[in-house]
């Protein structure tokens, strides 16, 4: 019987070996978010049921009678759903799946194990943390794994390739050209970056990013359906740990992201969760579209874009905007907000409104969670 076994460990060399002898030993592994209060993280070992956690005193056994769930054979992951959308759900990978994933990312960036250096500093317990572990262990290339980011050390690492969130790209400044490449998930891209970066569109359920930059890696499938993207490749889930499987018949994975696949060229353009789609006026609005072009305009340090209710329009266009750190540089009007949209997009799609807020509520990852603005 193969086991669920639980890392309840730092980012580190010790979270690498558990992983390793896990793996080993034909098990599969659930990461811990270890930054989950102490009750978020046992309900969510008991949902997803392990049969052992592993932490700094060694392996526990869950019950007397080795409690949990039993895995398939050929299971490596399981792992927590950001939970942006709702609960958080356990995602199965396969061994198979994760090295699928590794190879496409590997192959599309030239990874030369002789030379180049991941270096993991995001989250563990999610995707976009842990694929960085994966590929370093597919490739054989170097690995540096640290407990969190923190400009001095990731540039002190010597790593060449890194996996970031905006927010640490933002820390990093002009020296992110110290990484030969820099891979970017979790949130939408700031509007200036350097060739180095490269935005990439996935999910939990697809074992990380599976669009670089509007491309589909090599193997991976990308097509519109009603709107809504949808993915097909070998490195997608197997099913939840609850045994539900949200693929198609034929093996297609329903996003829930709305966007649009150029039949010509096949290029990808993301628009957002359809649960953000605003509609105002009987007009849909992306609030993706909008976000980038305010994100330009002095005196903005971040914006979100939601949709307020309104007893005329359905729902109004509305600029949340934290003002950036420069006091002498003021956020910018109404009619500046508005001015910057049109210049670009319909009329419509322009806020009708401008808030201020001190921050931005977001996931680890840093995804805007909307619901709570």
């Amino acid at each position: 019987m193969r086991e669920l076994v639980a890392l309840d460990l730092p980012g580190g060399p010790a979270f690498v070996d558990a992983l390793r002898r896990a793996w080993d030993d034909g098990d599969a592994v659930l990461p811990l978010d270890r930054r989950l209060p102490l009750a978020a993280r046992r309900r969510l070992v008991a949902a997803l049921a392990p049969s052992v956690v592993v932490d700094g005193s060694g392996p526990q056994r869950i019950g007397a009678d080795s409690a949990g769930v039993p895995v398939e054979n050929g299971d490596a992951l399981v792992l927590a759903t950001s939970g942006t959308t709702g609960d958080p759900k356990g995602v199965v990978l396969t061994q198979d799946a994760v090295a699928a994933a590794a190879r496409a990312t590997s192959q599309h960036l030239g990874i030369d194990p002789a030379r180049h250096h991941w270096l993991a500093c995001l989250p563990l317990a999610h995707i976009g943390g842990l694929s960085v572990v994966c590929r370093a262990l597919w490739a054989g290339t170097a690995l540096t794994v640290t407990d969190g980011f923190d400009v001095e050390s990731a540039l002190a690492s010597g790593a060449s390739h890194v996996s970031l969130v905006t927010t640490a790209l933002v820390r990093l400044g002009e020296r992110a050209a110290a990484f030969e490449r820099i891979v970017l998930g979790g949130s939408a891209p700031p509007t200036r970056r350097a060739a180095t970066v490269v935005c990439t569109y996935g999910m939990t359920e697809t074992g990380s990013g599976v669009v670089y930059d509007g491309w589909a890696l090599p193997t991976v499938e990308v097509r519109e359906v009603d709107g809504e993207l949808q993915l097909r490749g070998p490195m997608l889930l197997r099913a939840y740990r609850d045994g539900t499987d949200p693929r198609t018949a034929d093996g297609w994975l329903p996003t829930g992201d709305g966007g649009r696949v150029d039949t010509a060229t096949g290029f990808v353009e993301v628009y957002g969760r359809r649960g953000d789609l605003i509609i105002t006026g009987g007009q849909n609005v992306w609030p993706d579209q909008v976000e980038r072009l305010l994100d330009k305009l002095p005196g903005v340090a971040e914006v979100a874009v939601v949709g307020r209710p309104d007893p005329e329009w359905g729902q109004v266009v509305t600029a949340v905007i934290v003002p950036a750190a420069d006091a002498a540089v003021p956020p910018p009007s109404l009619d500046a907000v508005r001015d910057a949209v049109k210049a670009e997009l319909p009329a419509y799609c322009a806020p009708r409104a401008v808030e201020l807020a001190e921050d931005l509520p977001r996931t680890t990852l840093g995804k805007v969670r909307r619901a709570l603005l």
